[in-house]
């Protein structure tokens, strides 16, 4: 397996919410790369939390099927990291060590879990690296 790129829950929505202007463009981008590519790996955390957020907090938001279908095609042609009990335990270890949220240190987690070597999100700092794993901001870039 040659899957080595996490995306975080924030860049899949801007992937969809057309209303984030160039986020939406860039985002919409490097995902369509990561799945020409099969590059790209998601956890259920950020299934969960895209759907939510699609379908309630973007300013227009998503139906309930087009979400649906979104996360099938996602579950289908990506690898998807199930959140498991040891997956849990290395996040509060690292939410301990790194000082990070628990729900960043979750994405951290599921992406270690996972053998990925970077996560693009907007949420940590650009540029750092944990045991390995670089946060990459795709706005940045």
């Amino acid at each position: 397996m040659n899957v080595t790129n996490f995306v975080d829950t924030n860049i899949l929505v801007y992937a969809y919410d057309v209303d984030a202007s160039s986020k939406h463009r860039l985002a919409k981008e490097l995902i369509g790369d990561l799945w020409e590519s099969r590059n790209g790996i998601l956890s259920t955390q950020v299934l969960c939390e895209f759907f939510v957020t699609v379908t309630r907090k973007i300013p227009n938001p998503l139906s309930i099927d087009q979400a649906q279908k979104i996360i099938g095609d996602y579950a289908f042609s990506w690898y998807i990291t199930t959140i498991t009990q040891d997956i849990i335990q290395i996040a509060i270890n690292a939410m301990k060590r790194y000082n990070l949220s628990f729900w960043d240190a979750l994405i951290w987690s599921s992406a270690k879990y996972s053998g990925a070597v970077r996560i693009y999100t907007e949420d940590l700092q650009h540029g750092m690296k944990i045991d390995g794993i670089e946060f990459v901001n795709p706005f940045l870039l």
